[in-house]
């Protein structure tokens, strides 16, 4: 199909430019828009190479041979475009998902998770590895939450369903680019772009709103390059994400808070009216956002760490929970920073404030408090202390309940007590007093 438009455009009088090209295409026909999506850009590099494992050329050779096309889709395109190695290859194919199951059973090929064959998904197993392939299709109908669909072999098509022109590309298995609505340029620069229509895209799917920050985190080069008509109709649908699961949200929002331009992005939640939707306060602590952003920079924050940012009170970690459905630990992470995000700021004329921090962690016997006090620092920008707690070893508490009942104390109450006087002589020495020490401060009446 390629072969044959390239013919015709040629015969047509067409000159074809690489995606990215500063070229213009011209001619005396209405079938401009028609050429200036195609490329003659092919991907050799090693990231592409490196995919082609005996899995993925066992696969391509069952749909070569049956003559349905296979090409990587999505995602991994825009990576490998950005000489990046994929984390996740999706595929996409003119083969409906009965033809797929024919195919993998008449090969022997096992399938697995069935979930996704009604949005024409098959999952073969191949050489210990699994190959998630989608047929082409279309959405019929759509009511920003869910999609009815239908197959397609039209692959432009299927990319004017996608929602922004970077995640729009497929890439064939020669490494051939196909492009329909300019992502590479946009790629290239750093633009992030609705496919079509944003107002239309959105409506297909309201939590297109927070793809499109997500995205921008990771592509745009700078905070504010945003297209006027982009963002009004975020804000015109932003009431849509009321009926997106809180799942299907806090699965977007940690990626956008572990993003760049988080800072920004945070504040157009706000000025966009999106935030409260998402189960954020709606009176938000900015200018502590604003802070925390900068004091978390390049030190790998949870996503609780810097949302929490924005709480004032313990009833905004709760509420956010009720929307988000949190888990335990996110929900008890975000209630231990604001509890205690001013501690250093109060101990700060101790002589050794990580001494403060440590004394928690071994008073508190919580299992994640090391992991909560490391999210503490980052909040608080404390970049040194963070890097001396994350090296510490901690000292283990040396006597146990069974060494005091070998010198004669049997009874549970008196074991507690002795053991709590003992952890405090222990605290007192820095750690360092070793059992027998301790233990020749009991006494036994």
């Amino acid at each position: 199909m390629r072969t044959c438009l390239f013919l015709l455009g040629r015969r047509a009088g067409f000159s074809l430019f690489p995606c990215g090209s500063s070229g213009s295409t011209t001619t005396t026909t209405g079938l401009t828009i028609l050429w200036r999506h195609l490329t003659t850009m092919k991907l050799q590099s090693p990231e592409f190479q490196s995919l082609f494992t005996p899995g993925l050329k066992s696969v391509a050779e069952l749909f070569d041979n049956a003559n349905y096309e296979l090409r990587i889709a999505g995602g991994a395109v825009r990576d490998l475009l950005n000489g990046m190695t994929p984390q996740d290859v999706d595929f996409a194919t003119t083969a409906t998902p009965t033809q797929m199951k024919e195919l993998f059973q008449s090969a022997g090929v096992r399938m697995i998770n069935n979930r996704g064959e009604k949005h024409g998904t098959i999952t073969a197993r191949l050489h210990e590895q699994n190959f998630e392939i989608t047929t082409l299709r279309i959405d019929l109908i759509t009511d920003g939450r869910h999609a009815e669909v239908e197959f397609t072999t039209d692959w432009e098509k299927d990319a004017e369903r996608r929602d922004l022109t970077v995640n729009s590309m497929f890439l064939g298995l020669d490494g051939m680019l196909y492009d329909y609505f300019n992502g590479y340029e946009d790629l290239r620069k750093r633009k992030v772009k609705f496919v079509g229509y944003a107002d239309q895209r959105i409506k297909e799917d309201y939590l297109r709103i927070l793809r499109y920050f997500r995205f921008y985190g990771r592509i745009a080069e700078k905070p504010g390059d945003h297209d006027s008509k982009t963002l009004e109709a975020i804000r015109e649908n932003a009431k849509g994400l009321a009926g997106i699961s809180g799942e299907r949200i806090w699965m977007e929002l940690k990626k956008i808070l572990t993003g760049n331009h988080v800072s920004h992005l945070i504040w157009l939640m706000y000025e966009l009216e999106v935030a409260g939707y998402l189960g954020l306060p709606v009176n938000g602590s900015i200018k502590e956002s604003d802070t925390v952003c900068k004091n978390v920079q390049n030190l790998f924050p949870k996503p609780m760490t810097v949302l929490t940012s924005l709480f004032k009170v313990p009833d905004d970690v709760l509420r956010l929970d009720l929307r988000l459905k949190i888990s335990k630990e996110e929900k008890n992470l975000g209630l231990f920073l604001l509890k205690h995000k001013n501690f250093l700021v109060k101990a700060s004329d101790a002589a050794e404030p990580l001494k403060l921090y440590k004394d928690y962690v071994l008073d508190s016997r919580e299992p994640d408090a090391v992991s909560k006090i490391c999210e503490l620092l980052k909040y608080q920008g404390e970049e040194d202390l963070l890097k001396e707690m994350q090296n510490w070893s901690i000292p283990t508490f040396p006597v146990s309940g069974h060494d005091l009942r070998k010198i004669g104390i049997s009874s549970g109450k008196e074991i507690g007590i002795h053991l709590q006087q003992l952890r405090d002589q222990w605290k007192k020495s820095g750690y360092q007093m070793e059992k027998e020490d301790l233990l020749s401060y009991v006494k036994i009446e």
